[in-house]
Order: C-alpha cells, then sequence, then structure tokens
C-alpha cells in the first residue's frame, strides 16, 4: 500500500523505549511516532517499566507496557513476552531508544526475526564500563545505531561502545510550530503568576537528577540575585532531588525567588515567559531543551555537556560544567543586553534550530532509513 501524500510505503513501525516518564528521548519518541501515524503508518509503542507520564497526541498509537520486574525471572520472561508482541504484530522497523531499550532489543532478535532493528542512544553517558561492553558484544545485532549528536558519537567510539565508524549521529527534531515566540501567551503566564515588567525571568526545564545539576544553577543564581534584585527563576521539572534543592534554596536564601513548577504540558508557553534560559547540566546528549528555547527565540546560557555545544552553534553563552561562578557572570552578560542586541541573537537563535533541528526534516531522515 501507498502512501500518496508522502510517495512512500505504508509501515508498520515498533517503538522501544525503556519507560514513558518526563524526559527529551521520551518526548522525541512520541513526537516521531505521531509524526509517522499522522502519515498513515501503523505504530505502536512499547515501553519496559514505570508509569506512563507522557502520550501521543495521535489515538491510533497503541501503548503496550510490558510491565518488566527487575529480577532475572522477570527479564526472562519479559524477553518472551517482547518477542510474542513482535511476532504478532510483524513490524517492518522495530526502533528502539535509550539503553535499557537498546539491549533488551538485540537479546529479543536472537530468538525472534526482525526485520530492521534500529537503536539509537541519547546522551554521552548511558551508563559505566559494563553497559559499554553489553553494547560492544552486541552491536552487531542491531542493523543500524545511532546517537544524537557527534560529539555522542565519538563519547561511544571512545569508549568502544561500537566499532568507529558504525553508530551515525542523527539530531533529534523540535516542533517549530509548537516551540515559537508568542507575545500574547507570554503576557498571559507572566501575569497569571504575578511577574512584573520590571522583573527579569530565568527558566530551566528538566528532571530534577543528578545530571542536570541544579545545584550549580542555584548556586549560580543566587550570586546573581546580589546583582540583579528583581531576578527570578522557574524550575520545570520533576525528579528524586526536589526535595534536597528546595532545602538549598532554603540555605542559599533565595526560596522566595526561585519556583518549582513541576511537570507541566504548558512548555512552550514557559519558555514564552521567560527572558533568558539555562541549562546547568553536567552532562546531556542533545538537549532538547536549549533547541525548543532556541526555537521560541530565547537567549540560553548553556554548559558544555555533551552536544549542547552542536545544538547552540555560537547563538547562545557556553560555559564549563560545574563553574557556578562563569555560570552566574554569562546569565549576569545576557540579562543585560539592550533590545537590539536581544533581538539579534534571539532571531538567530530561532533561525538556526529552523535550518537545523526541525522535526518534519529530522522525520524525513528516519524515513530514508526506515526505507533504505
Amino acid at each position: 500500500m501507498v502512501c500518496l501524500v508522502h510517495g512512500c510505503h505504508k509501515m508498520k513501525l515498533f517503538y522501544i523505549i525503556t519507560g514513558l516518564g518526563v524526559g527529551g528521548a521520551e518526548r522525541q519518541v512520541l513526537d516521531l511516532a505521531d509524526r509517522f501515524s499522522d502519515q498513515g503508518h501503523t505504530v505502536k509503542i512499547c515501553y519496559l517499566t514505570g508509569p506512563v507520564l507522557l502520550r501521543p497526541k495521535n489515538i491510533n498509537i497503541e501503548l503496550i507496557g510490558l510491565e518488566l520486574d527487575k529480577t532475572l525471572v522477570g527479564f526472562f520472561k519479559g524477553i518472551l513476552n517482547l518477542k510474542k508482541i513482535i511476532k504478532a504484530f510483524d513490524p517492518d522497523v522495530v526502533h528502539a531508544h535509550m539503553v535499557h531499550a537498546n539491549l533488551f532489543s538485540r537479546i529479543v532478535r536472537i530468538i525472534c526475526p526482525i526485520k530492521k532493528l534500529i537503536n539509537t542512544a541519547h546522551s554521552t553517558n548511558e551508563g559505566g564500563r559494563a553497559r559499554m561492553l553489553a553494547y560492544r558484544f552486541t552491536h552487531s545485532l542491531a542493523d543500524v545505531t545511532t546517537n544524537v549528536t557527534l560529539e555522542a558519537v565519538k563519547v561511544f567510539e571512545r569508549k568502544k561502545a561500537c566499532p568507529i565508524g558504525t553508530m551515525q549521529a542523527i539530531p533529534n527534531g523540535i516542533d517549530t510550530d509548537l516551540f515559537k515566540p508568542n507575545s500574547t501567551d507570554r503576557e498571559l503566564i507572566r501575569t497569571s503568576e504575578c511577574i512584573g515588567a520590571q522583573d527579569e525571568l530565568v527558566v530551566a526545564v528538566g528532571r530534577l537528577v543528578d545530571a542536570k545539576d541544579y545545584e550549580n544553577l542555584l548556586k549560580a543564581f543566587a550570586e546573581l540575585y546580589k546583582k540583579r534584585p528583581n531576578v527570578k527563576l522557574w524550575i520545570v521539572g520533576e525528579g528524586p532531588e526536589r526535595e534536597s534543592l528546595y532545602n538549598l534554596t532554603n540555605l542559599l536564601d533565595i526560596r522566595d525567588r526561585v519556583k518549582f513548577l513541576g511537570v507541566r504540558s504548558d512548555v512552550s508557553k514557559i519558555y514564552n515567559a521567560a527572558d533568558l534560559y539555562v541549562l546547568s547540566s553536567a552532562w546531556e546528549g542533545f538537549g532538547l531543551v536549549v533547541a525548543e528555547a532556541m526555537a521560541t527565540e530565547k537567549i540560553a546560557v548553556v554548559t558544555d555537556c555533551g552536544g549542547v555545544k552542536e545544538v547552540l552553534g555560537g547563538c547562545g553563552y557556553l560555559v564549563p560544567p560545574k563553574d557556578s561562578l562563569a555560570l552566574m557572570q554569562a546569565m549576569n552578560t545576557a540579562l543585560e543586553l539592550d533590545l537590539d542586541e536581544r533581538k539579534i541573537m534571539s532571531g538567530s537563535a530561532r533561525n538556526r534550530i529552523l535550518s537545523n533541528y526541525s522535526i518534519s526534516e529530522i522525520v524525513n531522515i528516519w524515513a530514508r532509513i526506515y526505507t533504505s
């Protein structure tokens, strides 16, 4: 059967991901699934474990929870269940994302015919030596292996997780129709949250976990507040470090300046409310949130971790990771830009995302890989 609009054969696509919690990899899988389903392909998503915090928009996409038990018996039971699901669906492509799903899909392929198996890693840091060895020993079981930036590919090669030259860099894609400047959204959010015209709002988005290094951000913000008394910080996300970060705001005496917003479904509007976007991570893969903020014409101050430098492309401020003084100084410099300077930098930020990271073009790249 041929998809007349896109001139391609209709496919059965089976995505596997470790979980459907709130994160960049999870959102990218859902975006890809939605786009391919909208094109008329049959799409299913299998998640290994955990609650479903994010869902596809397209109601035709079936979610399958494997409810993987972290025991040896549970592991083998999961392998057999996944084999049964794949055999019944008979997909043209199985596309796994993140380390657990990638390795799991390779093991399943030993006992289950899979027409094409693609594995995508989403970070420079997907675990220690044991996981890298597991990647290396099972590499031949995947037809295509990818990571989200050139830097991440180089790291995997250095760690011997794959033979040199066998992993491709395919970036994540941004929905630039959703993430775009909107003055109405800006006013509505700022008014509803009592952010005045004189207030300077800094926004960070990401799970409250060690990798995001929010301790670094809070320490930098505490010093920034001494220089800029009208500055406020919003952190969007949830995670195990919430309590310790909340306690740190008390310790740094910035509790009334920092707001933890938790998980939000209106992140695109929150970017619009911001005067500055900050990423303080110790390590990253792609840094999807940075691209989203840039697409919304926000100036970004980011740490040089993983492939974030590639995404930024000089259209913002890059500082070393785990250096709260450098982070504070860059935030201060960005907030001191005059209107014309801000407009030029934020405009080039959006243009960079439109040119390099549009979800439509990334879907086209995957379509070529799926059908090649």
